[in-house]
């Protein structure tokens, strides 16, 4: 029987209550906290209190999808597989259309209690003769709002990039903040034990220059200041083999440093394509590792995944299949390469560390690997006013020479000059594979990185460097 943590049992009780007096019960409870198996409590509970006959539950991907029917399965104590004699089904919202009639029919014929997963990823309001929406938040107030018993949404991150209202939500007016009926925040659930501390090392360089025949020499201090010219854009970062190097070289040492104290603990590189996934494989072989691949056209992709939850394999590469609601536990670092700049994808992504394995020191955290873009920079800023007290942020590359005595770090960034120099090699059309040349010589981006600008942007978080 699976022991309820402490705000897991809130939430349940809290829900119950709820259910009392009202139909919909909104969710949100930090990435990696335990929401499956809060809902399906509740599911068990409405059962054997007799209030419901079935169980629906939605999320937005296949893998998420059979977590929860394994999860719903094992705590109810039945088959959860959508056929006779179970006690309901698990679905994904892209296939909330092709599903057959009857199983729509059995929402007006029996009482039936839906679960939706993650709903930020459905938009949708109606009133009059009007319904607006996407088509997940339409079907949803066709096909389940009105008809369902009860419904419960839960959500990590609850709010839209779009800013479009999530389907079956309330929001305070005049100021538009979403209602939540329970709320589970990443510093309770660090506090708790919960989740594991979040550690976000943002890569940045002082010097990058350009030098092409129609720019000449141009130099920046900053990917802030180069990316705001117009001249190249953040991919043209993430697609060079020297950034990638440094960022794996980083993220893989302190993988290595991890599984001294947790041998299963493995990294995850988010990709932004396909391609760029064959070309992280490439550069994590250069460092000896053999890492599994798995993109949305990877034959048995689902599986390789599954495989990789209870393999020794050190490091998956994946580009939109390993996301929200994904439960790999091992899953400890992470390089963020992904073209998507989003507080939502990027929050999504740092939760897939967060998730602790049980019997786990709670000295580990789960470290995060970026660039200092604009908009990621912010959102690791967020993420540290979201703890106040625990140092979230730092910056890398450091000197291997720094003390770890605290009084003499600030000596040490400001007397020591350590450099890593990138050589890059760019095309204006945004392609990697064919750069124009311009005199002879192809257009080249030389990056050097040193301690003073490391300072510089610590400073400005307040924060220390560890």
């Amino acid at each position: 029987m699976i022991q309820l943590r402490v705000w897991q049992r809130e939430c349940v009780d809290q829900a119950l209550q709820a259910f009392e007096y009202q139909t919909h019960f909104l969710c949100h409870a930090t990435p990696a906290a335990g929401k499956t198996v809060m809902v399906a409590s509740v599911a068990k509970a409405l059962l054997e209190r007799n209030k419901i006959d079935f169980v629906l539950c939605f999320s937005p991907s296949r893998t998420v999808s059979q977590s929860v029917a394994s999860t719903f399965s094992q705590i109810l104590g039945r088959s959860f597989n959508g056929q006779i004699g179970a006690a309901g089904g698990s679905y994904t919202y892209q296939s909330m259309n092709t599903l057959p009639r009857e199983l729509w029919q059995v929402l007006g014929e029996h009482r039936v209690f839906v679960v939706l997963d993650e709903i930020h990823h459905c938009s949708g309001s109606s009133w009059d003769e009007l319904t607006i929406g996407n088509s997940w938040g339409r079907t949803i107030l066709d096909r389940i709002q009105g008809k369902a018993s009860l419904t419960m949404a839960l959500s990590g991150t609850p709010w839209r990039s779009d800013d479009n209202p999530i389907v079956l939500s309330r929001y305070t007016q005049p100021d538009g903040e979403l209602h939540c009926d329970y709320e589970y925040g990443l510093e309770r659930a660090v506090i708790d034990g919960v989740c594991r501390a979040p550690k976000i090392v943002l890569t940045d360089n002082q010097e990058i220059s350009l030098r092409s025949s129609e720019l000449g020499l141009k130099t920046y201090s900053s990917i802030r200041e180069t990316i705001s010219q117009g001249h190249i854009t953040y991919p043209d970062f993430l697609f060079r083999d020297e950034v990638i190097d440094h960022t794996l070289s980083e993220a893989s040492k302190k993988l290595l440093e991890i599984r001294k104290q947790a041998p299963s603990a493995a990294g995850l590189v988010v990709a932004a394509t396909a391609a760029h996934a064959k070309q992280i494989a490439v550069r994590l072989a250069a460092l000896g590792e053999r890492p599994v691949v798995v993109t949305y056209n990877t034959p048995g992709a689902h599986q390789i995944i599954s495989n990789f939850k209870t393999s020794s394999d050190r490091w998956i590469i994946s580009v939109g299949m390993i996301s929200e609601g994904t439960d790999i536990p091992r899953l400890q670092v992470c390089c963020h390469l992904s073209r998507i700049r989003t507080e939502l994808h990027f929050r999504q992504v740092l939760g897939r560390i967060l998730r602790r394995q049980t019997g786990e020191s709670s000295g580990i955290g789960g470290w995060l690997y970026v660039l200092a873009e604009p908009s990621l920079t912010e959102f690791a800023r967020r993420i540290g006013e979201d703890l106040p007290g625990h140092h979230v942020v730092s910056f890398s590359p450091k000197s291997s020479k720094q003390s770890t005595d605290e009084t003499k770090r600030s000596e040490v960034l400001q007397k020591e000059n350590y450099t890593t120099e990138w050589e890059l090699d760019i095309d204006n059309t945004g392609t990697w594979d064919a750069a124009p040349e311009h005199n002879g010589a192809r257009e080249t981006i030389d990056l050097c990185v040193s301690n003073q600008y490391w300072s510089e942007v610590l400073s400005l978080f307040g924060e220390k460097a560890l």
